[in-house]
């Protein structure tokens, strides 16, 4: 037998509707948002993502699923979301048309990382990016659509932490102090952020190795380092976060595990997905698609890990709504009855109306006992009889109650 690849999950028919639910929430927050769905490729060339989320990051040196294609082109499976939809943007001249662009996608995403509860190598993001604006109102509104996102679905005492990790400008000031502050202490740390100390000492401070956390405690704090303009726009988005009614915390140890992160960051945590409590996170990132090749363009977003959420809503207890059976099913006691049966359900179908019948060769008995497992709503049982006199009768299976009905009719019936 061959089996599944490791940190992969099949999503059984009987499961399938939980994951609908999330993602017509997902559409559903977004059409109130007037945010419309992009679909870029499972895979890109490796370069969009070494020069978009950034070569010091763990998902490029560690989790990247790549390859030579038989063009002897490198090629990655897309870690994330907001690389592919920046190169978009570009590559069609999104820049041109209406702005702000805002765009959601709901995709597969592939990291080789060690699979653990909510965490997979292939997983599944709904994600949100805005193109095109750069006032902080921007920022506040990803992160209301994701709180609101958070809300719709029941998930409750999830925490809002924000921070900002400024602009090239007060980073370089900031990089320089942290340097200063690790340099003597670069002995206690991974190798990893021993390389990575040269090149982009802020992301030390997302290391998860205990040693590097312990070094990192007593570092400089970013926000003491803030520019005018970079502190002036946190402040507006902490403003508007209380204008709308959205409870926060300032965490300064914020700073996201992507390169492309400027100014705003921020992150949902739950203390019910284990000791990574990240539930959803984002922030801005004006200098991706001038890094890209496009022109300077502002940009803020935001991405949720379903299988995470969906962790959450079963450790939290979020009741999801179950999955509707047919609208009826029909029950044939002998070869023409079947024959019937199936004619109906065809009529049925093309009526618009959900609707099932036997395909095994079951018993009359074995047909309702069927019919119940899988939620139908009613029964009509079809023999000789009903086929002679041109009548039936629905069962309702709620209450055992039944009403007779012409046959011809039935589609009308179930329409009404």
């Amino acid at each position: 037998m061959i089996n599944i690849p490791k940190g992969t999950k099949d999503v059984l028919p009987q499961d399938a509707y939980k994951w609908h639910y999330l993602e017509d929430t997902a559409r559903e927050v977004a059409r109130l948002y007037n945010i419309r769905e992009i679909r870029t490729p499972v895979f890109e060339h490796t370069e969009l993502f070494l020069r978009g989320v950034g070569d010091t990051t763990d998902i490029v040196n560690k989790e990247m699923y790549t390859f030579k294609d038989k063009g002897d082109r490198s090629i990655t499976l897309k870690p994330e979301g907001t690389a592919g939809a920046a190169r978009s943007f570009i590559e069609n001249g999104m820049a041109a048309g209406l702005l702000p662009a805002k765009m959601y996608y709901i995709i597969p995403a592939f990291r080789y990382e060690r699979p653990q509860a909510g965490r997979l190598r292939e997983f599944h993001q709904f994600g949100i990016e805005v193109y095109g604006a750069a006032g902080a109102d921007a920022d506040a509104e990803v992160i209301s659509c994701a709180a609101l996102f958070l809300d719709r679905l029941g998930i409750k005492g999830v925490k809002l932490n924000i921070n900002s990790i400024g602009c090239k400008s007060c980073r370089a000031d900031y990089n320089a102090a942290l340097k200063n502050y690790l340099r003597p202490r670069l002995g206690e740390m991974c190798t990893t952020c021993r390389e990575r100390f040269e090149k982009n000492p802020l992301r030390i401070l997302d290391c998860k190795e205990e040693g590097c956390k312990a070094v990192t405690r007593g570092a400089p704090r970013i926000l003491d380092y803030l520019c005018g303009d970079c502190a002036s726009h946190f402040g507006k988005v902490k403003e508007l976060l209380t204008e709308s009614g959205l409870e926060y915390t300032v965490d300064p140890d914020i700073v996201r595990g992507l390169d492309y992160y400027t100014k705003t960051v921020f992150e949902f945590v739950s203390d019910n997905i284990g000791a990574q409590g990240t539930v959803c996170g984002g922030g801005r990132y004006d200098g991706l698609i001038e890094e890209l090749g496009g022109n300077p363009t502002p940009a803020v977003g935001f991405a949720v890990g379903l299988e995470r959420l969906l962790l959450l809503m079963e450790n939290s207890g979020v009741p999801i709504p179950a999955d509707e059976g047919p609208e009826v099913f029909i029950a044939g006691m002998d070869e023409r009855s079947r024959a019937a049966a199936f004619g109906l359900v065809g009529r049925l179908r093309k009526s618009g109306v959900s609707a099932e019948c036997d395909h095994m060769g079951k018993s009359v008995k074995a047909q309702f006992k069927y019919a119940d497992k899988i939620g139908a709503k009613y029964v009509i049982a079809l023999g000789g009889n009903e086929l002679e006199c041109g009548e039936c009768n629905i069962k309702c299976m709620a209450d055992g109650s039944t009403r007779a009905v012409k046959l011809c009719d039935v589609c009308e019936c179930f329409k009404s």
